[in-house]
């Protein structure tokens, strides 16, 4: 009886025993029971036959739900059984078009509108790769863009058609059949577009039309580098998108959930994880066009809404905003996103209640991601063995003087230890692979890290310094190299340079990204040598800037220098103007702040930067 009693107080002490010295190891035991069930779920749909994609969860979906709404949009809604007919409708009215055959990629060049998820499915039906076009480039920018991924289509939203016709000459030289969401145009080589939809039929289409497509072909290209001045294609094949369903449901949402969609769908969070979460999951979308801080709350309470996603900006911006009586008086009880700081997430629990913060971390060409499945405050997510089984990673010694990982004698990166910073790294694998950019192998190899950890292996470099704690959460650092992260946008600071060098009073730019207080992320700066006998012009490059960069990716301050510094090997040294930041009091060089009120580069005072450290100037 002793023994059994024993037995017994044992087994009833145990869980004490690891829930004080290993408190997350029933969320550990979960959330691996979670991956298994995941990778068993994905393995069989990788091989049911014929190919089962993500347009073949949808038509489930439309089958089973048929009558149930999918998509809010303003005062519209929109049921699968409709979405599924009108996606038909758009398909069969581009095929008819001549300069067209199934499977050709189309690039789609729309915002936030219900126009941009019907005519997504309609190329999926096709079997056509579909480019995201960011609805706010312009001019060189969108040519660079549209020529990426060598589309024969460009089908644009009816508001963006002064854009289109910046470029149109440009697309007629090349025979692109350009189609506007309009039922009429009065351009020559823009055809109206919405008037075929309309007459065209909505008989299915054959799955004839996609028998080519395979789980390595391109299903969608999203821009990644920050749409600035000249982004890169990352390609995402079908078998990313089929692991990309499971995003939502992986955190608990059900089919009875509503999601507020706010994030751009040309972008990974908007698309991804918003439109193919959704779609496994058979969530009511809310869209809404752009993100609106002062709508925000009334829309959740308006719609129901019980999942919401964010990027760390998104949630900054909710806690600036003047408190309410009704601020816990909602539905909501999920959060997903990534790039919270610790304190906006403390603030935003306190504010707005008891809402689960699921924050993760990816990239829209990256191999490895992580999760924060226990709520811990800060934590970007949790590290364990079985996660690394499947998805190898490391993180590195990185030197950011240099640009470059630390190697030991033998050529190999150093790993660091818990708690030290380092680049991540992650083994390109068959379960983890690494699909490049279109049409750029320069920029796909900078991607590849060879002879990490033994010689001959091959990993995928994030760009991205983390660390790890004693307790296996892992954090973000910083961004390395030549991008910073401002806005929820990455902005390559090589092509910013580029951009601005263009402009013929610049002899040579150097930018970079620089930190505001009460700002996430880096803020953009330049600093530049002029032209020899020429005057800085602060209006002219502020209209430079305007017509060539999206608005996050403008320096916001220049910098005037009489030599770029290099290193011996010539390259531009970031670091040392990081840390001086833009403190007209510590430089002692001209410095400049774009003031869009003028439309000009304005000499930065010691008063204005005294507005800008104390909040008193946003940013």
């Amino acid at each position: 009886l002793s023994l059994y009693i024993f037995i017994l107080a044992t087994i009833l002490i145990i869980p004490f025993i690891l829930k004080t010295f290993h408190p997350y190891v029933w969320m550990d035991m979960l959330y691996i029971r979670d991956l298994v069930c995941m990778l068993v779920r994905f393995l069989s749909r990788r091989r049911r036959r014929p190919l089962f994609l993500v347009l073949d969860r949808f038509l489930e979906q439309s089958v089973a739900h048929p009558d149930k709404k999918f998509l809010v949009f303003g005062e519209e809604s929109y049921t699968y059984s409709y979405t599924d007919l009108q996606s038909n409708k758009i398909a069969n009215a581009l095929r008819a078009q001549s300069g067209y055959k199934a499977g050709d990629t189309v690039a789609m060049f729309m915002g936030n509108e219900p126009s941009f998820i019907f005519t997504w499915l309609a190329l999926t039906k096709l079997g056509s790769p579909a480019a995201l076009l960011n609805h706010n480039i312009r001019s060189k920018s969108l040519l660079h863009c549209f020529n990426c991924c060598k589309a024969s289509v460009l089908i644009a939203a009816s508001d963006l058609k002064d854009a289109v016709k910046d470029v149109l000459p440009s697309l007629l030289e090349q025979n692109v059949t350009v189609l506007l969401m309009a039922k009429d145009s009065d351009t020559t080589g823009i055809q109206s577009f919405s008037e075929q939809v309309e007459e065209a039929t909505d008989a299915p289409l054959p799955r004839s039309l996609r028998s080519h497509v395979t789980f390595k072909s391109p299903a969608v290209y999203i821009y990644t580098s920050g749409t600035t001045g000249l982004p890169k294609a990352a390609v995402v094949n079908q078998n990313r998108l089929l692991t990309a369903l499971v995003i939502l449901s992986s955190n608990g949402v059900k089919q009875t959930d509503i999601i507020y969609v706010n994030l751009p769908l040309y972008h990974t969070a908007g698309f991804l994880v918003g439109l193919i979460g959704s779609i496994e999951t058979g969530t009511t979308i809310i869209l809404k066009r752009k993100f609106s801080t002062s709508q925000f709350w009334d829309d959740c309470r308006k719609y129901n809404v019980t999942v919401i996603q964010y990027i760390g900006e998104v949630m900054r911006y909710l806690c600036s905003a003047p408190k309410r009586d009704n601020d816990k008086d909602h539905k909501v009880k999920l959060a997903i996103g990534n790039g919270i700081r610790a304190e906006i997430w403390r603030e935003f629990l306190n504010r707005f209640g008891n809402i689960q913060i699921r924050e993760f971390y990816a990239s829209t060409e990256g191999n490895v991601g992580f999760v924060n499945y226990t709520g811990k405050i800060g934590a970007i997510g949790r590290v364990n063995f079985f996660h690394k089984k499947l998805f190898p990673y490391a993180l590195v010694k990185y030197d950011t003087e240099l640009d470059e990982p630390v190697r030991d004698a033998n050529g190999l990166c150093i790993e660091t230890r818990k708690g030290e910073p380092g680049l991540l790294v992650s083994k390109i694998t068959d379960i983890a692979p690494f699909a490049g950019y279109a049409q750029n192998e320069e920029q796909t190899e900078r991607k590849r890290l060879r002879n990490v950890l033994k010689k001959g292996d091959l990993y995928f470099n994030s760009g991205d310094l983390m660390s790890i704690d004693e307790e296996n959460f892992i954090y973000f650092q910083d961004r390395v190299g030549d991008t910073f992260r401002w806005k929820g946008e990455n902005v390559a600071t090589t092509e910013v340079s580029d951009i601005l060098t263009i402009c013929d009073c610049i002899k040579e730019a150097n930018a970079y990204g620089v930190q505001v207080p009460g700002h996430e992320g880096r803020i953009g700066m330049a600093a530049v040598t002029l032209t020899d006998g020429v005057q800085f012009d602060g209006s002219k490059i502020y209209n430079h800037v305007v017509k060539c960069l999206p608005s996050y990716a403008r320096p916001r301050f220049i910098r005037i220098q009489d030599a770029v510094e290099v290193t011996g090997t010539f390259k531009q040294i970031k670091m040392k103007l990081v840390e001086q930041g833009f403190d007209p009091g510590r430089i002692h060089e001209p410095l400049y702040i774009i003031d869009d009120r003028v439309k000009s580069y304005i000499p930065l005072t010691a008063e204005i930067y005294s507005n800008i450290q104390s909040g008193n100037i946003q940013l």
